[in-house]
Parts: C-alpha cells; structure tokens; sequence
C-alpha cells in the first residue's frame, strides 16, 4: 500500500438498501471529481448530481460530498458518493472511480490514513472498528468515549508525568554524587508512587472496556445431566441446545451470546466432564477443558438433591486457580429448596432451577459480579487485549523502577523508558509496522 494512491472503495454493506455510499480519498480526487461530477462541488456542502460514466452518460444520480484536505476524515482529499443502494449500481460507479486512477482501498486503509495523517491516535482508530461491531447499547457508547479520546487522554496523561520523572532521574546522571538528594527534593520516588497508583485506576477501567467490547466468556461446567444445556436455554430464552436424559447428549461446545445490563455475555455448554473410553466423548471432554482454559469464569453446576459429590470435586479441585467460579446448585424444583445467593470467603453459590426459571435473575445479576464487571457508566470506554498487555507491561517496569530506586539510578531511568515504551503503543506513538497492519487489516472495506 502506497500513501500516494487515490483510494476508493463501497463504504456501505453488502445488500439492497435505500442508499449507497462511495468513499475515495487521495490526491487524486479532483481529477475523479472532474471525470464523474463535471466540477468540484462546494466543500463540506451536499450537492445533487449526475454521476457519469466515460461517454457522459448517467449511471446514477444523487448527493456529492467534497473535503478538501486537511479537513477530512483521512486528512486527505476526500470524495464521498451517496446513491442508490442497489450492488449493480454502486459496481458501476466504483467501477469508474478506479477507471479515473483510484484504487480499490484495503481493508481498514482510510481509518490507517487518518491515523498516519493525525487525525486520529491508534487507541481512537481501534475504536471506529470497535464502535461499529459494537452488540449492545453500553458496548456503542464506550467506544464512543474511546473515539472522543477519552481514553488516549488518560494515557497522555500518565505519559506526561512519565515524562516529567525521567527528566527528573536522567538529569541526576550529570551529578553521580549528589543522586540520592537530587531525587530526594525532587520528589521523584512519591511521584513515582502517585504514577503507579494512577496506572492502577487505568488498568481496572481498561479492563472493564475489554469485557464490554470482548464479552464475558463464561462456561457452563460439571458432570452429566446436572443442567448445563438446560440453563443455556433458559438463560438464552430458546431452545438452542438438545436436553435428553442420555448422558454425553452434549459433545462439541455450544456457545451462545447474551447481553445482561448492557454487556455481552458469551455462555458456553460443555460435554459432561467424567472418565470415558468413549472416543467422541473424550473428544467432547478434551474440548470442555480447553473452553475453561480460556474463561473468564467457570459456572459450576452441581445437582442439588445429590449435593457436592466426589466427581464434583475432583472437577472443582482441576479448575485453574486464575478461573474465577460460581457454584450453581441446580433442579431446586426437586429438593423443594427456594432460589437463594450464598456468599462464603471462597466462593459464592446460588440455587436455582433450570427447569422452572426460579433463582435465574441472581444467577444473571452474579455472572457479572463475578467476572469483575462494575456498572459505572462515566469510566466506561473501549479496551482491547493489546492494550491490557501494554497497560501490564508498563505496571511491570514501574514496580522494577520502584525496587531500584536510587541504589543503580540508570535501571531506575531505563525502567521509567521502557514504562513509556509501553504506553505509547497504546496510542500509536511507537508503533511497528507489523502492528498497524494487524490492526487495520480487521477493518471492513470502505472504513
């Protein structure tokens, strides 16, 4: 991909619709402008035209939108084509977009460019994506937020304090015999301290924008016929999984998405776990426990009227101790219990039944406790996994800077650079040209 191209591309999906958009961007867009409009409209001003082809002749007619660079998107020239919303027809007018000199764009290619441009740090750029893939209403305006640079401005600012400190220890390099007074009135070790405490404010709001953009994985675990596929159809509302009596009905992993306050929730069944001989079963199994490897949390589901039995153990005592859990005590309509929460210093059990729908509200309101969701609405914003290791990265080298302290000052400044290092790859300021082309190739065409 050549920055010097002119770029075109269908910015609407695939389909029939009302309307069709055609974006192009470059600085070839008044020659385009010339070949299909005739003139250049006003810019930033909607203006009703023919769009002609070669021999003058009209393949659609509709709204041109002219921004003349900087003031565009891509910080670009920019051509937007806004007709009728028929495949055949946007072909066309594509199709003469790149008989002027355009190119087809690659995917995520206009949103590089703004980036490229400055239009837009990394974390903003990844939050177009993340705003148009949203699932729900909460997940949409915390990529909004991200967009807005609400994000980006908390990691400008712990990267500006960064940058204070290490101007601070680095000027101490000059006067190796005074290092430790120097950094005394200087305040740099509670400087230090204050980064490191904000860092962790970051770290948890960035981890709650990760469950809202990634969903929770949450797997529904425990031997068989104890309700797992049951409770994945009340909690889905829908019959989406095959209940028998048949132990091993379950095999292959069952996900469903559900969304409980505003945040995605991906529910997986699994195949019963027990010793089997059974070659698909154990197939089924071996499944089951790599889905629990990748959780966010493990649903236990024990069935109540046998209460905790020895196999219920032997599962629990194999769960990964990073695995957050839930306890779920199934089919209450048989021991006559009533839906209750019980909250004890290792685990928090709920009692329900998946038969008749009771103690399914405490079951949904825990999913999200337990998996470390807080409902404030004003911190919310988008955060990628990329960003929590970065975030991680950067946590690691301050707690390094911070054991050092004055006694090897220029370890004390390396791990102050590198803490920076890893910060500004959230934003894009140091940023390899392997990453960018991961992050935009997961574009849509036209974004």
């Amino acid at each position: 991909m050549s920055r010097a191209d002119t770029i075109a591309a269908i910015a609407t999906a695939p389909g029939r619709a009302g309307i069709g958009v055609v974006r192009v961007s470059g600085s070839g867009v008044r020659a385009i402008i010339a070949g299909i409009l005739g003139r250049v409209p006003q810019p930033r001003t909607a203006t009703l035209h023919n769009f002609h082809d070669a021999a003058g002749g009209t393949l659609d007619r509709g709204l041109a939108l002219f921004f003349a660079a900087p003031h565009s998107y891509t910080g670009e020239d920019v051509l937007e084509l806004h007709g009728h919303g028929g495949a055949a027809v946007l072909q066309l007018v594509l199709r003469r977009c790149l008989d002027l000199g355009a190119r087809p764009a690659q995917p995520g290619e206009f949103t590089r460019r703004a980036f490229l441009n400055d239009k837009l740090d990394l974390a903003q750029a990844e939050s177009v994506a993340d705003l148009i893939d949203a699932s729900s209403e909460a997940a949409a305006r915390g990529a909004m937020r991200s967009l807005a640079g609400e994000f980006s401005a908390r990691i400008d600012h712990l990267v500006s304090a960064l940058i204070e400190l290490r101007a601070l220890v680095e000027a101490t390099l000059d006067f190796p015999d005074e290092e430790s007074d120097f950094l005394e009135r200087g305040d740099a070790f509670k400087r230090l301290a204050r980064l490191r405490a904000e860092l962790g404010e970051v770290q948890r709001a960035a981890e709650q924008g990760r469950i809202l953009r990634e969903g929770a994985r949450c797997v529904l675990v425990g031997q068989p016929n104890v309700g797992k596929s049951s409770l994945l159809n009340r909690l889905a509302g829908d019959e989406v999984a095959i209940v028998t009596e048949i132990p091993g009905t379950t095999r292959d992993p069952l996900r469903h998405e559900l969304v409980i306050d505003g945040v995605p929730v991906h529910v997986i069944d699994t195949a019963g776990l027990r010793e089997s001989q059974e070659p698909i079963e154990k197939i089924g199994i071996e499944r089951a426990w790599r889905e629990i490897g990748q959780a966010d949390l493990a649903m236990l589901v024990v069935d109540v009227t046998r209460g905790m039995a020895n196999a219920d153990r032997a599962i629990l005592a194999k769960l990964q101790e990073k695995v957050k859990k839930i306890f779920i005590f199934n089919k209450i309509d048989l021991s006559g219990d009533p839906p209750s929460l019980c909250e004890l210093d290792d685990r928090v059990e709920i009692r329900v039944s998946a038969k008749s729908g009771a103690g399914l509200e405490l079951l949904r309101a825990n999913i999200l406790r337990a998996v470390g969701w807080r409902p404030v609405e004003e911190m919310q914003f988008m955060a990628r996994e990329r960003h929590l290791r970065a975030l991680q990265q950067a946590d690691a080298a301050l707690a390094r800077a911070a054991a050092v302290r004055a006694k090897a000052i220029e370890l004390f400044a390396e791990e102050l650079r590198l803490a920076q290092q890893a910060l500004g790859e959230i934003t894009g300021q140091f940023s390899a040209d392997d990453l960018l082309g991961e992050i935009f190739s997961r574009f849509c065409i036209g974004k």
